[in-house]
């Protein structure tokens, strides 16, 4: 059996340049989504949403995996970070911060399976958020993106690097910072994470 790597297949969206941001157009796609708000290094729960969205997702891989023969990898996390004042937004003030994690879901992934998926987590673990997952389309559309490497705690530069290049190409800033992360930070070497920071953008 073939494993589908969307990774792979979308690899304009999950990969990218440390050196030379790039210009991409990410069309609609679903998602397992959980809101919440404050600094996530601190909070339960952003923890809680964490695991509530992978053990999820993980349940959907392997239903589908059963029903239809169909195998593919988990999407990696990925968050969405604003505040009501996006002129006060400071990568390194995180306090004021709200957030939506998700993890996109291939067409496969359907309302009813989700209902189905989320119940059996609830049978085997007690966990928190699972109450709190919604499912649904996000359409960001035209963004800028940038690899960065290293911990979170030293993503200012990188940041500042890709909001120069943006405005260097006369695009404007708009809608929310978003972050994929590719790497899994239960393990290896902080200095070593990879994750794109990616901006929405308007001409």
């Amino acid at each position: 059996m073939e494993k589908i790597d969307y990774k792979k297949e979308l690899k304009a969206l999950y990969a990218a340049s440390a050196r030379n941001p790039s210009i991409v157009t990410v069309e609609p796609m679903q998602y397992l989504m959980i809101d919440g708000s404050g600094n996530p290094n601190n909070s339960i729960e952003f923890q809680n949403a964490v695991a509530a969205l992978f053990s999820v997702s993980y349940t959907l891989k392997f239903m589908i995996k059963n029903i239809s023969g169909v195998n593919f990898g988990v999407m990696p996390l990925e968050g969405l970070w604003w505040c009501d004042d996006m002129n006060h937004f400071n990568i390194d003030n995180k306090d004021n911060w709200k957030w939506t994690l998700l993890i996109m879901q291939p067409k496969y992934v359907t309302a009813e399976l989700l209902t189905d998926a989320t119940a059996k987590v609830n049978q085997d673990k007690a966990l928190p958020a699972l109450d709190s997952i919604r499912f649904g389309i996000y359409h960001e559309g035209l963004a800028a993106q940038v690899l960065h490497v290293g911990p979170f705690s030293e993503e200012g530069p990188t940041v500042a690097h890709l909001h120069s290049f943006i405005n260097e190409h006369g695009y404007q800033i708009r809608g929310k910072h978003h972050e994929i992360y590719l790497s899994d930070v239960r393990r290896g070497d902080p200095k070593k994470w990879k994750t794109i920071i990616r901006q929405p953008i308007s001409v």
